[in-house]
C-alpha cells in the first residue's frame, strides 16, 4: 500500500534550477530516512542526497553546494532543490524511503518511486 509519488522533473538550461518533490503515502508509522538517487543513460544508479529522521544529511560530492535536501515530516514529503544545474546532472531521479509500516512494526523496509526525468541542456 505504500508508494512514493515524485514530481518536478523537467527540461532546463544549464545554470537553471528545479525543485523535486516526493510524497510517501500509505500506512506509514515512521520514516527512518528519505533521499534521492539518479541514473544517467549507461550508468549505475547513484546516491544524490539523503536525510534521516534526525535531519542528518548526506550529499554526493558532485552536487555539494548546488543541491539541498529538505523534508516535511508532517506530510511525509522530501524535497530536492537543485541549483546551478549542469548537463552532467541529466538523469532519471528516483525517490527513496526507508520506513516502518503499521503492519510490520519492528522492521524497516525500502521503497522506491517511479522516477522523474531531469534534462539539462547546454
Amino acid at each position: 500500500q505504500v508508494q512514493l509519488v515524485e514530481s518536478g522533473g523537467d527540461l532546463v538550461q544549464a545554470g537553471g534550477s528545479l525543485r523535486l518533490s516526493c510524497a510517501a503515502t500509505g500506512s506509514i508509522r515512521s520514516i527512518n530516512a528519505m533521499g534521492w538517487y539518479r541514473q544517467a543513460p549507461g550508468k549505475q544508479r547513484e546516491l544524490v542526497a539523503s536525510i534521516t529522521s534526525g535531519a542528518s544529511t548526506n550529499y554526493a560530492d558532485s552536487v555539494k553546494g548546488r543541491f539541498a535536501i529538505s523534508r516535511d515530516n508532517a506530510k511525509n514529503t522530501v524535497y530536492l532543490q537543485m541549483n546551478s544545474l549542469k548537463p552532467e546532472d541529466t538523469a532519471v531521479y528516483y525517490c527513496y524511503a526507508r520506513l516502518i509500516t503499521t503492519q510490520y512494526l519492528t522492521f524497516a523496509r525500502d521503497y522506491w518511486g517511479q522516477g522523474t526525468q531531469v534534462t539539462v541542456s547546454s
